[in-house]
């Protein structure tokens, strides 16, 4: 289901119904344009949130302060009190954007919604090399796949020292692959 367009059916709806309240109110009793005001409102916050608007907002908020602190050498480590190093460079954002947020509203009608493939056989290590890779035997269980997964990962983790992105990649591959 497309909740964009839902979204905007609705926002048109409250839109409309905001309109002929606004006509009464001036008609019969001013009193009526309060809740026209209301429906107007709820009319345009749920347009801005389907339009896209809302999200490229909050993702550009993010970036921005994230470049601020980077400029100023403020990035938050664990011994700072922070809870990581922040934004890599290839952090992407939701829906495969990128660090670009949204598109412009003008683009807005020709963006194609990305779908997710489901994993084929052909995807990441065959079964085998996924028991190689985690240091298992084939008749391994999955407490024992789980078990091995997270040695594995404490030592080739990125973040640690001596480890490796690429293998720890490839221990991910091998995790999704037997689980």
């Amino acid at each position: 289901m497309d909740h964009d367009r839902l979204i905007t059916g609705i926002a048109v709806a409250l839109a409309g119904c905001a309109v002929v309240l606004t006509v009464l109110a001036f008609v019969y009793n001013l009193a009526i344009l309060a809740v026209a005001a209301g429906l107007g409102a709820a009319a345009y916050f749920m347009w801005y949130q389907a339009s896209g608007r809302l999200a490229s907002r909050i993702y550009q908020s993010v970036e921005d302060r994230a470049r601020q602190n980077g400029a100023r050498g403020r990035t938050r480590t664990r011994e700072t009190g922070g809870f990581g190093a922040g934004p890599r460079e290839e952090w992407t954002a939701p829906g495969g954007r990128g660090g670009q947020g949204r598109q412009r509203a003008g683009q807005q009608g020709q963006r194609q919604r990305q779908r997710r493939r489901p994993p084929s056989a052909t995807d990441g290590p065959s079964r085998s090399e996924a028991y190689r890779i985690l240091g298992l035997d084939t008749d391994a269980d999955e407490s024992d796949v789980k078990r091995a997964y997270r040695q594995k990962v404490k030592e080739v983790h990125p973040d640690t020292d001596g480890g490796d992105e690429e293998r720890f990649k490839k221990v991910n591959r091998a995790y999704e692959r037997l689980t």
